[in-house]
């Protein structure tokens, strides 16, 4: 498909609505996607109102995307659904634990992927928020999130207002593996990101943010040890308040 091979990351908008006769199918196509047992283990939130984008903007650290998008899409892991149907059909469900959380994340990403894929398609630009697991606790209360609900992912949706260079991304060998996993030699690495390292831009970051190479950009900058330590420490903690970690 030409939308993946061409998909870029839209951060600007035009500010034509996006129909909610669209998105609603679009939504329910992306719905086909595989599924842990059929469970369909997730939930999606739209938000529209500026009011609301307000609320959750914080959370996304007031990236402009937030309030510029006709659309926010949050992806919910969710299992309180499910839950709730088995103890009103005299089932008890058992699914309060680390494993039913990680089939949720798996069901809610596949359905994010398809509903992307299918939104660009379709000539929507979209921009996946990676902030949503960091600041889950703040998304969970403004959206009101019951237990054993948990934000995943959060897609600004929109119609594109600008057409930005294409990102790189790794050769195809180093990410295949034939048979069974080979580790990587020096020669290895080298070889699969040498062509990251060498484009400008990545030269500029390395420049401006006075580094020796573009692997400290992301240890030393970007995705800090201790920033991800914390944040795993506090997602944790989610995970216990909405009920996915009852004998933590």
């Amino acid at each position: 498909m030409d939308c993946i091979k061409n998909r870029r990351t839209i951060r600007k908008y035009k500010k034509t609505e996006v129909e909610a006769s669209l998105l609603n199918e679009l939504l329910e196509e992306a719905f086909r996607a595989s599924t842990m047992g059929n469970m369909q283990l997730y939930s999606v939130v739209v938000t529209r109102s500026t009011e609301m984008k307000k609320k959750l903007a914080p959370a996304h650290f007031n990236q402009p995307m937030v309030m510029n998008a006709p659309v926010i899409l949050t992806f919910c892991a969710d299992f309180n659904r499910f839950s709730k149907w088995c103890r009103s059909r005299k089932a008890e469900p058992g699914y309060d634990n680390f494993l039913s959380f990680m089939n949720a994340v798996s069901d809610t990403l596949l359905v994010t992927q398809n509903f992307c894929t299918l939104a660009e398609d379709r000539g929507l630009g979209i921009c996946y928020l990676g902030t949503t697991i960091y600041n889950s606790e703040q998304i969970i209360d403004v959206l009101h999130l019951p237990e054993l609900v948990v934000p995943i992912a959060t897609i600004t949706v929109g119609y594109p207002d600008e057409y930005p260079v294409q990102p790189d991304r790794l050769p195809l060998e180093g990410i295949l593996h034939e048979e069974s996993y080979h580790d990587y030699s020096e020669e290895d690495i080298d070889r699969i990101y040498t062509f990251k390292e060498s484009l400008p831009e990545n030269q500029n970051f390395i420049k401006i943010n006075q580094k020796e190479t573009l692997a400290q950009i992301f240890t030393d900058i970007r995705y800090k040890k201790e920033d991800n330590e914390n944040i795993s420490e506090c997602l944790m903690m989610v995970l216990k308040r909405q009920g996915f970690d009852k004998k933590g």
